[in-house]
């Protein structure tokens, strides 16, 4: 039978259907029309028209971050390529698995300065795991196949596929994705068995262990998820998470001590600092987590579990690193476990437990509540209250209230938290929703935004109102950019530097311009009967909650301290910090 000949944009989109892909997230221009024309051809694809191609990137990570499938972003060429690459950049920090077609001039145009060209590949090269120019027709198929192949094997990440406009007009024989394998890119997923039994008796002579997860468990699947909970069931050992594990070991679980780092809690931070053996499985050490890296779990022998080879002692030097997939590695882990019979110390364990609970007593997530004012902390626990019984999924923007979701809101299964870890993107959670919502259309997803952050993209409520999605924005309004000003604060003796938030819309009306529904609260009374009209109401909501201007988020490690030098809300009372991150009263 000979093979089907098409033209390069009938090409691109026969590839994604073979690949699975039922939806892409983008915005057309004059050099990707030809693509979207074999688009309006076809009924096997859903397009989600955004409102910016930054917007796209992001409404494609919520949708692969909530599913574990690539998400898909289209967009055309200059603007529109470098309007996705704060986007890339953030999915590449946080490991999301992504497909970015971009348009281009035609061929013998690159490099003229024509209309809306730019170097796209130059440009994205730093902010993907690897990105082609496709010249030809007869290419195309090849490279999208291996583009998902890039995006999806190995540590996840976002790829971009630059194709002229000419290139999609060409003709030339389709290829199936059939065996696609890259000629040099093949990830180890399987750990060295020397290294997991070396680890094995690391962890079953530990007198003070404790894990330490990351985002690489929920990028591995549900099965890494259900791996490491009889693992650390079966240990009895302490479990703490990095903001980008959250939900892979149940929140309501005894053995969770909360997530750790910078805004951690009192007994995850200390029970790092303390421990003897620390096992680090899919997670990288990353700086809001360690603090001061001489300082860091300076007597523990560390184990790091991680797929990608140049994240081991790149930020902390470890005892045993195991390149491999989450998954593999602790099913090994508990087999070998199981087979040699190990047991926990059970007296160490017991005065390690009796250690942790003097920490816990320091309840370093309290804070107090008046009838006068939302507390941030107060509006975030009713909203769990009130939808812990639906199928919830979070997404946030940036800043305190990133912080304070995730303190207060438990996750007890992964992939139902989504939010902007390694870059930190204001402006990720309100398009995120979008992509969530669309992945699960009968789910309660929740923008948990600041009044700064979900301005900077706004305009996606228009993409829910369009496509009738029922994202909920719930605005933490305190009317300042909470974490600068939280920094301005105690770093730099409360100059409240361009941190206020002057001249905000009114967010009901706002919402009522875009044809959603917009509420607010003022009060604490207020608030349950509020919340509960968000949810029950269809359609998209803004919600604008009022809260306490003032309120800073702790625990809290300064910058340059180590991370057991923590400041919690019960010390912070009257207290500014140095610029070498020590508390001074």
């Amino acid at each position: 039978m000979a093979a089907q000949e098409l033209t390069g944009a009938e090409i691109v989109i026969k590839a994604l259907v073979d690949q699975g892909v039922d939806t892409i997230f983008g915005y057309p221009g004059g050099a990707v029309l030809p693509i979207y024309d074999a688009l309006f051809q076809q009924n096997k694809i859903r397009h989600i028209l955004v409102r910016h191609e930054q917007g796209a990137v992001h409404a494609a990570e919520g949708y692969a971050r909530s599913t574990g499938k690539p998400g898909v972003v289209l967009v055309t060429s200059g603007p529109g390529a470098t309007n996705a690459v704060t986007g890339l950049t953030d999915a590449l920090m946080d490991s999301i698995p992504l497909v970015c077609l971009t348009g281009q001039v035609a061929t013998h145009l690159i490099g003229s300065d024509a209309f809306q060209e730019c170097d796209t590949v130059g440009i994205t090269r730093h902010c993907t795991k690897h990105n082609w120019l496709v010249k030809s027709a007869p290419e195309l198929s090849r490279v999208m196949h291996e583009a998902f192949y890039v995006a999806t094997n190995g540590r996840p990440g976002p790829v971009v596929i630059d194709i002229p406009k000419d290139v999609q007009f060409q003709r030339a024989e389709y290829a199936g994705p059939q065996n696609v394998v890259h000629r040099t890119y093949r990830p180890k997923v399987k750990g060295d068995i020397d290294k997991i039994k070396e680890a094995v008796d690391l962890i079953a002579n530990a007198k003070k262990p404790v894990f330490y997860t990351g985002g690489g468990i929920i990028n591995s699947g549900n099965l890494a998820s259900q791996l490491l909970r009889e693992f650390v069931r079966l240990t009895g050992y302490p479990i703490t998470s990095t903001l980008m594990g959250l939900g892979a070991y149940p929140a309501s679980d005894k053995q969770w001590l909360g997530m750790l780092g910078m805004h951690g809690t009192f007994e995850a931070n200390n029970a790092m600092h303390d421990c003897d053996v620390l096992i680090n499985i899919g997670a990288r050490f990353d700086d809001r987590v360690t603090g001061r890296l001489d300082a860091f779990s300076p007597n523990s022998k560390k184990i790091h579990v991680d797929i990608d080879a140049s994240s081991l002692n790149k930020n902390v030097r470890i005892d045993v690193g195991i390149i491999g997939d989450c998954a593999h590695v602790l099913e090994d882990m508990l087999r070998i476990w199981k087979s040699k019979a190990r047991r926990p110390d059970k007296d160490a364990l017991a005065d390690w437990w009796k250690q942790i609970e003097t920490w816990r007593g320091r309840k370093s997530l309290s804070f107090k509540t008046n009838d006068d004012v939302i507390k941030p902390q107060q509006a975030i626990q009713r909203l769990y209250e009130l939808s812990k019984h639906r199928d919830t999924y979070i997404t946030t923007e940036v800043g305190q209230h990133q912080m304070w979701a995730a303190q207060h809101f438990p996750f007890e299964e992964p992939k139902h938290w989504m939010t902007s870890g390694g870059l930190g993107t204001m402006g990720y959670g309100l398009p995120a929703a979008v992509g969530v919502q669309i992945a699960h259309p009968d789910a309660l997803v929740i923008d948990i935004a600041g009044e700064a952050s979900v301005q900077m993209c706004m305009q996606e409520i228009s993409t829910a109102v369009q496509f009738m999605l029922p994202v909920k924005i719930f605005i933490l309004n305190n009317e300042y950019m909470g974490m600068v000003r939280q920094w301005q604060e105690l770093l730099h003796e409360g100059r409240y530097s361009h941190s206020y938030s002057d001249s905000l819309p009114d967010f009901v009306k706002l919402a009522e311009a875009y044809g959603a529904t917009g509420i607010r609260a003022e009060k604490p009374s207020e608030l349950d009967a509020a919340i509960k009209k968000m949810i029950e109401t269809p359609g998209p909501v803004i919600f604008d909650c009022l809260v306490d201007k003032f309120e800073n988020c702790y625990p809290m490690i300064p910058s340059g301290a180590a991370h057991n030098e923590m400041i919690l809300g019960d010390d912070a009372d009257g207290a500014t910090v140095s610029e070498e991150g020590k508390m001074l009263v």
